[in-house]
């Protein structure tokens, strides 16, 4: 059944509109036709089972049939902060995180960041949604705008890891330490990776320091395989 994200309608008042990208999505890639079903997710992530009544190629126009139980996303809240990535790599990190079961993603621009800036961030947040939508998650991971490592808060937003190619603690004892408390913070470095500085810094913010182990990943491998190992250990990954 065809899955979409609405989290700006109100899903409670009658027959509901559809236009916009979403309605060419429908109509032109997916070509619904009436009588065929789609489950809608609202802002809350709830989700509700519907029935086409009308397609144009401009709108698209559902009828509610039920609100279903039915909940896909992950117990365990990770907040992966990414040091700034250039050209598609972001994007990637972006897509798999999200897929692996992600609920924010916070872009950083670090000491060694090959870019300072950034203007991608609504184009992450519709890379986040459709990969949300091949998933079959029930909300979209919030894409946050890109902060400066100096500029984040004292201590970390959960329990914090960052992984350093030149040392730290193996993955699995310092997950042990943080524990199932139902969320955890994620720091993994762009290209190059962190200097000492930034790690010292990060500890004295409360983060852990954790290893991948002795080969060198590519930022956009560490971060997908950080996250990945993070799910089997505290999340719902192979269970």
């Amino acid at each position: 059944m065809p899955r979409i994200f609405l989290p700006s309608v109100d899903l409670h008042d009658g027959p509901v509109s559809i236009k916009g990208e979403k309605a060419k999505y429908l109509s032109a890639v997916l070509r619904c036709r009436p009588g065929d079903r789609l489950l809608i997710y609202d802002n809350d992530g709830n989700a509700y089972s519907s029935k086409i009544t009308g397609v144009t190629a401009r709108e698209v126009v559902v009828e509610l049939i039920e609100k279903m139980d039915r909940n896909t996303d992950s117990p365990l809240h990770i907040t992966l902060l990414q040091g700034l990535l250039k050209g598609e790599k972001m994007d990637l990190v972006v897509q798999k995180a999200t897929e692996l079961g992600v609920q924010e993603i916070i872009p950083v621009v670090t000491e060694r960041s090959q870019l300072r800036e950034t203007r991608k961030i609504p184009r992450w947040a519709r890379i986040a949604e459709e990969a949300s939508r091949q998933a079959g998650r029930n909300s979209v991971p919030r894409i946050h705008q890109t902060a400066d490592f100096e500029g984040l808060p004292p201590g970390p937003p959960a329990n914090g890891v960052i992984f350093w190619e030149q040392g730290g603690d193996n993955l699995r004892v310092v997950l042990k330490q943080c524990g199932a408390r139902g969320a955890i913070s994620l720091f993994t470095g762009p290209e190059g990776g962190f200097s000492e500085k930034e790690i010292a810094s990060a500890a004295e913010k409360g983060f852990l320091v954790a290893t991948l182990g002795q080969r060198i990943l590519r930022a956009e491998t560490a971060a997908i395989t950080a996250v990945a190992i993070t799910q089997f250990v505290l999340g719902d990954l192979g269970i």
